[in-house]
Formats: C-alpha cells, sequence, structure tokens
C-alpha cells in the first residue's frame, strides 16, 4: 500500500493546478455571470491533453491513467467547475464509451476527434420521464433496416450546443424493456436534430446545458454502438466511469472552497486576533480538512480500482456519493467562515457553493448511490 504520488502524477498534477491558476482564474466571475465558456479556453485544455486524457495515443488520448484523471479534474474544479464538468463528460462519457465499446471504424471517424479536443462530446440519457429511472426511455429508435429512425427528446445535455458528437440512448423494442435499449452516435447538423435554449442553471453556469430535440432523425446502422440491445448495459457502464470523474469534480470543489476559507481566516481579525485562532473556526477546518482528505481517499481508490482492472462499481458510487456530500457541506461552512465576504462574488465561495449541489444530482443522484452500494454489499 503506498499513498505518494509518482513524479509523473506529480508533474501532472501541477500542470493542471498551472493551467487552473493561470488561465481559468482570470475571468471566472465574469463567465459564470455571462454563463459562458470560451472556444479559446477549450481548445487550450485540448492542447494539454485534458479532453483525451485516458485515451490511447493511437487515436489521439494522452494515455494517462485514472488517477491522473482525477488529479486533473480535481485541480480544475477547485477553480472553475463548469471547465471540469466539460473535461468529464468529454473524457468518461464520450471517449470511454466509443474506445471501450465501439467498434474500430468508429473509434476512427469519431474518438480521434474527440480524444485531441478538435471535436466536443455529450452523453444523452436523461429525459424529462427518465431521470433516475434510465429505463424508462421515451426516445425512440426505430429499425428500418439500413437505418434508424429517432424521434425524442433528451433533457440537461451537458456540453448540448458546443458538442459535434452526441452519444444518444434510445428505447428500439419497448416490449425488451432495458434489453431493447440502444445507443447511437449522432452528428450535429443531421436533419431533423435540434438544440433548444440554454438552460439557466443555479450553477456550472458556463457550461453549456441544453435539452434535445430529435424528429425523425434518419441514423445509420453503423452509428449503433455494440449489439443490438447493449444500449443500457453501455449506459450503465459508462456512467460506473463517469462517477469517477464526477467524485473528483466535488473533491476538487470542495478542496477549492477550504482552501480559500483557510486563507481568509488567517488574514481576518475578529476580537484582536485572526479568526483562525478561534476554536469555532479551527474546529470548523479542521472537519473540513478531516473529510475532505476522506474523500480525496475514496475518489482514489476508485481510480486506482479502475486502472488495476478491478469492478468499480461500489467503489465509485461511494466516491460520488461521499464526496458530493462533502462538497455541499463544506462549501456552505467556507461561505460562513467568509462571513458576509461569503455571500460576496468576489470572494469566490458562493460561485463554489452553487456548483457544489450538483454533483448530488447528475451522473447519478446520491439515492441512486445509494441503491448501487447497498445492491453491491447484499450481492457480496
Amino acid at each position: 500500500m503506498d499513498f505518494n504520488l509518482t513524479e509523473e502524477h506529480l508533474m501532472i498534477r501541477d500542470a493542471a493546478r498551472d493551467f487552473a491558476q493561470t488561465e481559468l482564474l482570470p475571468g471566472v466571475i465574469e463567465r459564470d455571470n455571462a454563463q459562458t465558456f470560451p472556444d479559446e479556453l477549450v481548445r487550450k485544455m485540448g492542447e494539454l491533453g485534458f479532453l483525451g486524457i485516458m485515451v490511447d495515443p493511437k487515436y489521439g488520448g494522452s494515455g494517462m491513467d485514472a488517477i491522473s484523471y482525477v488529479l486533473i479534474m480535481e485541480e480544475l474544479s477547485k477553480i472553475d467547475a463548469s471547465a471540469s464538468v466539460m473535461v468529464s463528460v468529454n473524457n468518461s462519457l464520450v471517449c470511454y464509451g466509443l474506445e471501450a465499446y465501439g467498434n474500430e471504424a468508429q473509434k476512427e471517424k469519431y474518438l480521434t476527434k474527440l480524444a485531441t479536443g478538435e471535436c466536443i462530446g455529450a452523453f444523452c440519457l436523461s429525459e424529462p420521464e427518465a431521470g433516475s429511472d434510465a429505463t424508462s426511455q421515451r426516445t425512440t429508435a426505430i429499425d428500418k433496416g439500413d437505418h434508424y429512425v429517432l424521434n425524442g427528446t433528451k433533457n440537461w445535455i451537458t456540453n448540448g450546443g458546443r458538442a459535434e458528437i452526441y452519444l444518444v440512448i434510445a428505447q428500439t423494442d419497448k416490449h425488451k424493456g432495458s434489453h431493447g435499449i440502444n445507443a447511437f452516435i449522432i452528428e450535429k447538423g443531421m436533419p431533423g436534430f435540434d438544440i433548444g435554449p440554454k438552460e439557466d442553471k443555479l450553477g456550472i453556469r458556463g457550461s453549456d446545458t441544453h435539452t434535445l430535440q430529435f424528429n425523425d432523425v434518419k441514423v445509420p446502422k453503423e452509428n449503433r454502438i455494440g449489439d443490438d440491445g447493449f444500449g443500457f448495459r453501455f449506459a450503465m457502464k459508462t456512467l460506473s466511469g463517469g462517477r469517477i470523474g464526477i467524485a473528483a469534480q466535488a473533491l476538487g470543489i470542495a478542496a477549492g472552497a477550504y482552501e480559500l476559507a483557510l486563507k481568509y481566516s488567517k488574514e481576518r481579525k475578529a476580537f484582536g486576533t485572526e479568526i483562525c485562532n478561534h476554536q469555532a473556526i479551527a474546529f470548523k477546518l479542521a472537519d473540513m480538512h478531516t473529510e475532505i482528505e476522506a474523500a480525496r481517499m475514496l475518489v482514489m481508490k476508485a481510480a486506482w480500482d479502475k486502472d488495476q482492472g478491478n469492478n468499480y462499481d461500489m467503489s465509485s458510487a461511494m466516491a460520488k456519493l461521499y464526496a458530493s456530500k462533502v462538497a455541499m457541506e463544506h462549501t456552505v461552512e467556507a461561505v460562513q467562515i467568509h462571513g458576509g465576504n461569503g455571500f460576496v462574488k468576489e470572494y469566490h465561495v458562493e460561485r463554489l457553493m452553487r456548483d457544489a449541489k450538483i454533483t448530488q444530482i447528475y451522473e447519478g443522484t446520491s439515492e441512486i448511490q445509494k441503491i448501487v452500494i447497498s445492491r453491491g454489499l447484499i450481492k457480496e
């Protein structure tokens, strides 16, 4: 058992930290207010290899491991969770899904562009009536022989407007239940594919979130991922890895808020001394640090399981469940430590508090994580 990062991992972490501090921090408040994220920053993340972290270099990826991925995610999330969720979706859901389950032609055509950041991807599972209940797909893909006809609506899609490649989950045969679901590769611009207005959100406001509408979209048969009926399994397997990314995002949000709170507590004075010297504040900092470190161990364990080829369904669910809880609780504490200044945008912690909430909801709510964990325990 070795808790030390390798020299390579330290270099990767430091590179991500430097990018976050020098490129993401300037303008982060303005981007949150304007609900935008510039193409220039996306291009830079692609150049650094952040959009294809775990993809094999033969497809244009960085060829790094899952530990590297969570280190990058944590550092980006300390500063801008809108940037890190783009990285998470493109890596965990889209690139991983294609590399693990796509055929060679699909990888050559799509994965190489996604891994380099030439294109951004989106993962389309959630619907107005199918959030946590992913089997209740209303989006349909009717088999027409050499192609499918896709109809339906997808909600809350990260990268919805920015993406050019979309992995869409749809029902082909409702009588087969989860075995009648397929996954398809959809390209922006296909006739009948429309993108709705951008969502006005509580947090991760720079992230591009849209509703997507499919009206008689003709999808070539070769754009189906895996065998007929593989779509639900594809979604669940892909989401297990996605949870590692969101757990790392939650960890980063919590750690970023803690670092700001610690710094502020050493500068702000009350009753003749820095507020960190008051037990009420010192104990908050002690709890924050301890629980964030515990979350970090869970996140690293899940990433290690993935790297070792172990089943990581439970470890990723535990990491996401706990890290998101810590993010929500301790961003609130960071605001409290800042007092009135915590309610002001320029101190950053109010934004981190708003960003934290979504980590308990997307890529499987906290309640769904408890279902995954409890089922895993019962099977043991």
